[in-house]
């Protein structure tokens, strides 16, 4: 047996005589003051050792004679407990049973004590789990809401969660011990980390309101950037839990004066465009947990949320006055604002919209129902003045159980959904007639214009279910810089990297409807209507009240005139029909409602995606 390496000898575990088996550490040389174990490469019995312990050895040198061969059982039953200086006796050796006896071996288990190291470590992390604060679980429970790693447990398929800085805890020993940080500040209130949502890699971050009230931290603060830098290098998706309180003063451990050097909010901003980024909400979340919040590119939140760049404290530091939290920022307030994208009753349901969300940026599913195809015949009514519900064909249109309806609250003159047609995702839009008869205000434009820059970030085909009477009009409309906020519909539209296909269902008048065919009817990868669509440059009716008002004043006012009107009407409805349109070449075609998912199977199968060299911004409003 020879040395491998230049060393010294520091102890055999084996005295000459004694039997071995191939593997059993026979001695143990330092190098580079490491210890290397030397283990018999074959059975048999130790013969003489050349070397003790503390003499040095060179690379080649022979250590000891090895004699192959079986030693007999009884040789290691017998060797004695006692040895010479530096040799130390063999672990008993066991045997294998011989063929054919009725011995089974017994099965491998662990150890019934971990080693110390390992305790160690266990004792640590037990520290930083819900089970080892009932207290704090238990009064979390009693307000009906989850812990962090209790949402974060759901969100996450089974298992597949790890953690990053666990075992962090907050920059205060100057003023606490370390006993007091281990138990009462885990994970610095900021549970961390990566994890699979539907199969595929997602950074999850959660702050623990029941440590420090969810407050921001230095350390959660370095957790927070180490994820956002791994989320941006590896383009992987991000879910934020967002409760808490905003910065931590009481952090006396990091030399700074207000701490406005971190990175952190730049950090997450940097995700915009880049990745799929959501913001869920439940309770209280002010200040800086509210700024990040309003950086996703989706908030989901509760009806008991409340959502707001200062709290209770900074308020009335602010000499603003006294308000309790549940004041500021209602839920109420904040969807019908826009801030919250979808409103849910239970922290159950907002994990389940944020999986159902990330679907959409994961690819095509080979599992989908079809809706049934003929009730889209009957969406629209065959009076041409009777209002009806979009969302009737924004259902029929996409694939059973898959339409996420977003920011339900504001801009209600356009619905905006993601959805799925045929396991594709896809960002789904329909003007909505129940407000202003369908035409775009103010904030609908909003809403259209920010929801294309979404799908077109994140590569999704838009789908423009279009029914119009164009852009709201008047003094009142005015005064909320229509002009500019309707505007932003085509500027969006002129920077879409992603296929866009319109779908007119009744009404296409006016710059409204260019607004909603990508800024023109030959903009679209193709774009179609349904036998009730109608077309003209504005309303009917105000087209010809403007275009024929000689005609109309050369007749006497009452039955006559209005006679003359309807027939005008008729005619321009007639000249402005979808057959019409398509005869003109004006629109691609008129389809049967009942093959409008055909359609649009075959133009999303037609269009692609284009790649493009910088990142695309998302409007946070």
């Amino acid at each position: 047996m020879h040395s491998p390496l230049q060393a010294q000898v520091v102890q055999w575990l084996v005295r000459p005589g004694e039997p071995v088996a191939a593997g059993d550490v026979l001695v143990i040389l330092e190098a580079m003051k490491m210890e290397h174990e030397i283990r018999a490469d074959h059975g048999g019995c130790l013969g003489e050792v050349f070397y003790r312990a503390g003499e040095a050895v060179a690379e080649g040198d022979v250590l000891a004679m090895l004699a192959e061969g079986e030693a007999p059982a009884t040789v290691a039953a017998n060797i004695a407990a006692s040895a010479p200086e530096g040799v130390a006796a063999a672990p008993a050796v066991t045997t294998a049973p011989s063929p054919g006896s009725s011995s089974v071996a017994a099965p491998v288990q662990a150890p019934a004590k971990a080693r110390a190291d390992l305790q160690k470590l266990q004792d640590r992390q037990a520290f930083t789990q819900d089970a080892q604060r009932p207290e704090a679980v238990a009064k979390r429970h009693a307000l009906g809401l989850r812990t962090a790693r209790e949402n974060i447990a759901d969100l996450c398929d089974e298992g597949s969660f790890i953690e990053y800085g666990a075992l962090a805890v907050a920059a205060q020993s100057r003023r606490r011990t370390a006993d007091d940080l281990m138990r009462n500040t885990p994970a610095d209130g900021m549970v961390t980390g990566i994890g699979t949502v539907n199969g595929q890699r997602v950074v999850v971050m959660a702050y623990d309101f029941t440590v420090l009230a969810g407050t921001q931290g230095m350390r959660n603060h370095q957790k927070t950037d180490r994820m956002l830098g791994i989320a941006l290098q590896h383009q992987l998706p991000v879910v934020l839990f967002a409760e808490g309180g905003g910065g931590r003063p009481g952090d006396v451990d990091m030399p700074i004066v207000a701490g406005l050097h971190v990175g952190t909010f730049a950090s997450f901003a940097r995700l915009n465009g880049q990745v799929p980024v959501v913001g869920v909400v439940a309770g209280r979340c002010f200040a800086g947990n509210a700024a990040l919040l309003g950086c996703s590119d989706v908030i989901i939140a509760t009806r008991d949320s409340n959502i707001g760049m200062g709290g209770p404290a900074m308020v009335e530091g602010g000499g603003l006055g006294v308000y309790k939290p549940e004041q500021i920022g209602p839920s109420g307030v904040q969807h019908g604002n826009g801030v919250i994208d979808v409103l849910v009753e239970t922290e159950a349901q907002a994990v389940a919209a944020a999986r159902h969300y990330l679907s959409f940026f994961q690819g095509v599913q080979s599992d989908w129902q079809a809706p049934p195809a003929y009730a889209l015949r009957d969406v629209v009514p065959e009076n041409r003045l009777r209002v009806y519900d979009t969302r009737a064909a924004m259902q029929g249109t996409a694939d059973v159980g898959s339409l996420l309806m977003l920011r339900t609250g504001f801009g209600v003159g356009i619905h905006t959904a993601l959805a799925r047609i045929e396991g594709r995702p896809v960002g789904l839009m329909a003007n909505n007639p129940h407000h202003l008869g369908g035409a775009i205000d103010a904030d609908a434009a909003d809403k259209a214009a920010r929801f294309m820059q979404l799908c077109n970030a994140h590569g999704l085909p838009i789908v423009s279910l279009v029914d119009t009477p164009g852009f709201m009009v008047g003094p009142d409309i005015e005064t909320q810089a229509q002009v500019r906020h309707v505007s932003r519909m085509f500027i969006a539209a002129a920077h879409l990297r992603v296929p866009y296909l319109s779908v007119v269902l009744r009404k296409g008048y006016g710059l409204g409807a260019m607004a909603m065919t990508a800024g023109g009817f030959h903009e679209p990868l193709c774009h179609v209507a349904w036998p009730t669509g109608e077309f003209g440059a504005m309303g009917l009716e105000g087209a010809v009240r403007l275009g024929f008002r000689k005609e109309l004043e050369a007749v006497p006012e009452g039955a006559e005139r209005e006679a003359l009107f309807q027939k005008l009407l008729a005619q321009q409805y007639e000249g402005g029909s979808a057959i019409n349109m398509a005869a003109t070449l004006e629109i691609d075609a008129v389809i049967d409602p009942a093959d409008t998912r055909a359609w649009l199977v075959a133009g999303l199968q037609a269009g692609r995606v284009t790649d493009v060299d910088r990142p695309l911004a998302i409007d946070t409003w």
